[in-house]
């Protein structure tokens, strides 16, 4: 079997490693194999944190639509269905952004909600 000693690829490989790990502590910065764990470690975490991130932002437009909800006399879960019944498709992402910038839009949509429980209700 002939050998192999990498050179160039080799060291490209590692310069990129190191690249990634600069600004961790001590040797996990400086050195290739300390440095290869904490990088791999940290892109796994990373990769994660892409996904609590999409969670955590789903559960703060949800508090703040139920804050302005409760304002506006009723409840999240009635607010949401009344949407629906009232055929209005926005998102939480938007609902929660009309709640924090604009109240009084918020407030005509929870009285369309109100009306649509109203009228499914009779």
């Amino acid at each position: 079997m002939p050998r192999v000693k990498r050179g160039t690829k080799r060291r490209a490989s590692r310069r990129k490693t190191l690249r990634l790990a600069s600004g961790f502590f001590l040797t996990k910065s400086k050195l290739h194999r300390a440095a290869q764990e904490a990088v791999e470690r940290s892109l796994r975490h990373a990769y994660v944190g892409r996904r609590l991130k999409k969670r955590d932002f789903r559960s703060l437009w949800i508090v703040r639509i139920g804050a302005a909800c409760r304002a506006a006399g009723m409840s999240y879960s009635k607010f949401m269905h009344g949407l629906k019944m009232a055929s209005i498709p926005l998102d939480r992402k938007v609902l929660a952004e009309l709640a924090v910038q604009d109240e009084a839009a918020f407030r005509q949509l929870a009285e369309k909600a109100k009306a649509a429980l109203a009228a499914q209700g009779s």
